[in-house]
């Protein structure tokens, strides 16, 4: 909140030549692949809901699991891979931050693999992060869309990051999942450790009261940001239908799937939308350094094949590690890694305020 404190007295002006354009990519492309798809995963949770799709398991490689497990898994681990094409397929990104691409992922996954207490601990952090994580990923797009109109990247950023948390966050820690979240926590059995094994018996005896502290601070809050908002608005603030749009179709979604699941489908459908997002940003973002890297900047088919090679590459990985038994070994560890390196990548490759976008 100091950000918000320093910046309270201060008058923020709009340039007086808007950009013309305040999508990221376009309309049709913004609204099916940002703002929107909350609604359409949503609806395709409701239209599998019952389906053999959803409930009957198959047999696919050992593996045991529904149509719909097995795609919206590989669809997960597809997405944490493609980070890559920002990461390090992207030089000025590289050349940034090579320590943190190289050495922090071999240092990780040497631990892990010499230590179990490392190994457990990563698997459940995981778990965690990409909930910070998800949240954070609207909170960009959001952020995105406020630069798109010619808004001060500073103005209301730590008020979007609190609401985006509390908008993913809020109903997981107050609804009906809260217990699927921490069920990772039982993973410490293979270490002893009896105070991280106890944390589930502990969270599941006072749901009651995390129902209501969230409500409690929730409420508030979003009283305060519209209220902080409107301050904003008066002094040259402009208003980004799309941010608006994003913000509460992503609330809606998050509040009624998470909180409630009342289709049993909330992993389903706030994974889907995720993974959604993510695919197009990468994809609208690095498609002509994608094209120039393959050296097909000149070729007419150079997007169409980039595009295919984005897709088969993560859906080819993804199907691997979603196929993979067991939670230990090598290969294991290196899923883990990628997850984490993901969710860590993100803080810092699309940041608005440095213009890295």
């Amino acid at each position: 909140m100091s950000v918000i404190a320093s910046l309270a007295n201060a008058t923020f002006s709009v340039p007086a030549t808007a950009r013309k354009n305040t999508y990221i990519a376009n309309a049709w492309f913004d609204w099916v692949f940002f703002i929107a798809s909350p609604l359409i995963a949503l609806w395709i949770g409701i239209l599998i809901h019952g389906t053999p799709i959803a409930d009957q398991e198959i047999s696919l490689l050992g593996n045991e699991a529904s149509i719909a497990n097995i795609f919206i898994g590989t669809f997960i681990m597809a997405h944490l891979v493609i980070v890559i094409f920002r990461s390090h397929l992207n030089r000025e990104i590289f050349k940034q931050f090579p320590l943190r691409f190289t050495v922090v992922p071999l240092a990780l996954f040497t631990a892990m693999c010499f230590s179990k207490w490392v190994a457990v601990s990563v698997t459940v952090l995981a778990t965690w992060w990409d909930v910070y994580h998800s949240g954070l990923q609207t909170f960009g797009l959001g952020r995105i869309y406020d630069m798109k109109v010619g808004n001060d990247a500073r103005v209301g950023r730590r008020l979007d990051y609190w609401l985006n948390l509390l908008l993913y966050a809020g109903p997981i820690l107050a609804g009906a999942t809260l217990m699927d979240h921490v069920k990772d926590f039982n993973d410490f059995e293979e270490v002893g450790s009896a105070f991280f094994t106890a944390i589930p018996a502990t969270v599941e005896s006072n749901r009651l009261y995390l129902t209501q502290f969230v409500l409690a601070l929730g409420i508030p809050f979003l009283m305060f940001y519209v209220f902080r908002y409107w301050q904003y608005w008066r002094q040259g603030y402009k208003v980004s239908f799309q941010k608006v749009a994003l913000l509460v179709f992503t609330g809606l979604c998050s509040i009624y799937t998470w909180g409630y699941n009342t289709y049993g489908e909330a992993f389903f459908i706030m994974n889907f939308f995720h993974a959604w997002q993510y695919f197009a940003i990468v994809w609208w973002m690095e498609k002509k350094n994608m094209t120039k890297t393959l050296g097909l900047q000149d070729s007419a088919w150079g997007k169409p094949l980039a595009l295919l090679l984005l897709l088969a590459f993560g859906f080819g990985y993804g199907f691997w590690a979603e196929m993979r038994d067991g939670t230990s070994g090598a290969a294991y560890n290196l899923i883990m890694v990628i997850a984490i390196m993901h969710f860590w990548y993100d803080g810092f490759v699309w940041s608005v305020r440095k213009r890295m976008v």
